[in-house]
């Protein structure tokens, strides 16, 4: 079942890009999928969009980790690259930076093994009346590798346009 955010985001989809419902696209517990079409080659490149509150005190990194862990019981995961990023990648999002981990994923479709690449951006927002209460916005690029350098810029030009949504705009 698809879900909501904690709290509104706004955000550009880049050209190419189409919005599909969570649930009918096979992507539960996500409350925004974008399909890219022309990508299509018995996968469809995918951007998804989560998140969630986190009042515990586990870092990106290890929120991160937490997703590997998760994916794993599915087929192998290899970590390929885990950084931070800094404000620069997301301007005016959040002070505190986020992590970008590259994946390389093991899996099936339709009952064929399928090698999937997935770009996970981690990205905190504290409120500050109260640090403990914090949203960590998990999104996720998904592409075969030959579709990646197709998707790739559209989904970096997708993460710079992320930020909280204008409580005053309509």
């Amino acid at each position: 079942m698809a879900t909501t955010l904690p709290i509104k985001i706004s955000f550009s989809l880049p050209d190419g890009w189409q919005a599909a419902p969570p649930d009918e696209v096979g992507a539960p517990g996500v409350a925004f999928v974008a399909l890219h079409p022309a990508s299509r080659d018995e996968f469809t490149a995918n951007i998804t969009i989560a998140g969630r509150m986190r009042n515990d005190s586990a870092s990106l990194w290890q929120i991160a980790d937490e997703s590997v862990r998760r994916l794993e019981q599915a087929g192998p995961v290899e970590v390929v690259k885990k950084r931070e990023v800094g404000t620069a990648v997301v301007p005016g999002l959040t002070d505190s930076p986020g992590v970008v981990q590259n994946l390389r994923l093991s899996t099936t479709l339709r009952g064929e093994p399928l090698e999937l690449l997935q770009s996970q951006v981690y990205l905190g927002l504290e409120d500050v009346k109260d640090p403990a209460k914090r949203v960590v916005l998990e999104v996720f690029l998904t592409a075969k590798p030959s579709q990646l350098g197709q998707v790739i810029e559209d989904f970096k030009a997708f993460i710079r346009t992320v930020r909280p949504a204008d409580e005053n705009s309509a």
